[in-house]
């Protein structure tokens, strides 16, 4: 019994979480006001469709015993109850919208602050638990909002329904109100055993629908790679190995949803003749009118669809169970990052100070995430204003490592790193970053558009010596172009040079950054990056980049690293040319 009951009480606490989140959070106001305005029709509706079923009574009454003058009169006062329940209905439904845009506006807005807060989404990759959290932002919220004021108003109105009918049917029949609830009971349970294997199905179609998903996009962004490699046909077949993972469990997903079928329409079938087979009697003897009939019926059928909504609801409950699952699962991995950044600080395994004005590392020790594998061991160098860096090493001997703990993305490892705020550091990557929109956009990123200056946006261009794309767009800084697939990767990286130029930060750190570029590029890029005035770290293998360094960092694989002066091999250098 444990096993049945803990999957249930773990989803239920999932929910009352998020919920709880939206009702005492920033948009709190709002969200109660709407919340109220829904009781408030959810009752008016129950109350309306309670005397509409005495004036249907009485004017199915009159129309049996012929009598004209209580036929017109009922006729008049079921219109009349009409009128009042349309407008009720519609703002009843109306009310209810609103409340979920709000809902999905405020929850939306609140992941997508806290997937960015500490760098949630690089840390989020390497989570088990949560896969493509791109979905459960978009889609998962949406459902969530919609299905949970769906799921919440069918159960207010069941309430209003069963305090509004139930006097109803024990005034005609106790009898009918024990056969009631004795046939409910025996159906939610039956259906309850077909949703639990729905849940898990549901779930399993959201991961598999968005690995489909993510397939074609990972696609799009490496059509060149993969027309380089002619990697069709590899691609076309993992595709469809997606394709097929998500048609299976969409088969299994029909099955289960055939045999609850043969279920629920048996049940609302037999449910049309159960009051006729009690309150029929009752009519033959004489002993009730016509009307009360037709009146048993509606008020069976609307109790029995209140004490019933688990049958009627068990497919949708089903996915809505499994898109709360994976909400759930991603706002608790966001809040174990919080955990592990208050633990972390507290732990105090490298100590980074963030008001220095330059950098300086002193006995740092690098470790991967988790401490598994030492990569560098007691570094200590300042870089001084102006100053140069080059940190070189086999592949796999932790050069973009010691950056990833310098930019403070990892904390494993011990000693103490001074350096400038974020807001003064920039880090320009071997594959840059291209950004949608237009070219101002593009080359004053992470900045916003409205710090640009146009005039220092086309000197940048022609620093970088990238003319030739300036007058792509003919001379257009508006023009939007799909600038990751019009411009190669050594264009790219002349573009997060003009970046850096137009940003002027205090210090750049330069992972292979220029990698895809000739040497003529390379140097007039590294010769205008040395007049500038900003301080830099490059990695790199290129033994040209040497030239363009002060000092040199060079790591092996063993945590052992190894500094020395650049500036004397220079020198050395030129009066061997000269002799």
């Amino acid at each position: 019994m444990p096993s049945l009951h803990k999957p249930h009480f773990r989803l239920a606490k999932k929910f009352l979480l998020l919920a709880k989140a939206f009702f005492t959070g920033g948009s709190k106001r709002p969200a109660r006001l709407w919340f109220a305005l829904i009781l408030a029709l959810c009752i008016a509706v129950g109350g309306v469709q309670y005397f509409i079923s005495f004036a249907m009574r009485d004017f199915v009454t009159a129309l049996s015993q012929r009598d004209q003058t209580a036929w017109i009169h009922g006729l008049w006062k079921f219109v009349g109850l009409c009128f009042i329940s349309v407008p009720v209905g519609v703002f009843y439904r109306y009310s209810q919208e609103r409340l979920s845009l709000v809902w999905r506006r405020w929850m939306t807005q609140h992941l997508i602050k806290r997937y960015f807060y500490n760098r949630a989404y690089y840390r989020i990759r390497a989570s088990e638990s949560v896969d493509n959290p791109d979905q459960r932002i978009s889609e998962d919220v949406r459902t969530f909002t919609t299905g949970v004021l769906n799921f919440f108003l069918v159960i207010v109105n069941s309430i209003v329904t069963l305090i509004t009918f139930v006097g109803v049917l024990w005034s005609i029949s106790g009898q009918l109100v024990a056969v009631l609830v004795l046939y409910a009971t025996v159906g939610t349970i039956v259906s309850m055993l077909f949703g639990k294997r729905l849940v898990g199905l549901y779930f399993n179609q959201y991961q598999r629908e968005a690995n489909f998903r993510y397939g074609l996009v990972r696609v799009r962004e490496n059509a060149e790679s993969i027309a380089f490699y002619r990697g069709e046909k590899r691609e076309h077949r993992d595709l469809i190995e997606r394709f097929n993972d998500v048609l299976e469990n969409t088969l299994w997903i029909i099955g289960w949803t055939r045999n609850l079928g043969f279920f629920s329409n048996s049940y609302n079938y037999l449910a049309l003749i159960v009051p006729s087979l009690i309150v029929g009697p009752m009519y033959i003897h004489g002993r009730v009118e016509f009307g009360v009939v037709t009146q048993a019926e509606s008020a069976f059928a609307q109790v029995l669809a209140a004490v019933s909504i688990i049958i009627a609801q068990i497919e949708n409950l089903s996915s809505f169970s499994a898109g709360v699952r994976r909400l759930g699962d991603l706002w608790d991995n966001l809040d174990t990052f919080d955990e592990e950044d208050a633990r972390e600080a507290e732990e105090a395994q490298i100590e980074i100070n963030e008001e220095a004005l330059h950098l300086k590392l002193d006995d740092v020790t690098v470790q991967t995430p988790g401490g598994e594998k030492v990569l560098a061991r007691d570094l200590s160098f300042q870089l001084p204003r102006r100053g140069s860096l080059l940190i070189m090493g086999e592949s796999g001997s932790g050069k973009s490592s010691l950056l990833r703990t310098i930019a403070g993305l990892w904390q494993s490892g011990t000693g103490a790193i001074d350096r400038p705020a974020h807001k003064r550091l920039m880090f320009l990557p071997q594959k840059p970053y291209m950004v949608p929109g237009n070219l101002r956009a593009q080359l004053m990123y992470p900045l916003s558009e409205e710090d640009a200056d146009d005039e220092a946006i086309t000197k940048a261009i022609e620093k970088v010596n990238l003319d030739d794309i300036y007058a792509r767009v003919d001379g257009d800084l508006n023009k939007v172009v799909d600038w990751t697939n019009v411009l190669s990767l050594g264009e790219q990286q002349r573009v997060a040079f003009a970046r850096l130029f137009l940003k002027k930060p205090s210090i750049a750190f330069l992972d292979e950054a220029t990698s895809a570029l000739d040497e003529d590029n390379e140097r007039l890029l590294y010769e205008r990056l040395g007049g500038s005035g900003i301080a830099y770290v490059s990695v790199g293998h290129r033994s040209t980049l040497k030239e363009f360094h002060d000092t040199l960092l060079v790591l092996s694989k063993d945590g052992s690293s190894e500094m020395s002066s650049l500036k004397n091999g220079k020198k050395k250098e030129k009066e061997a040319r000269k002799s």
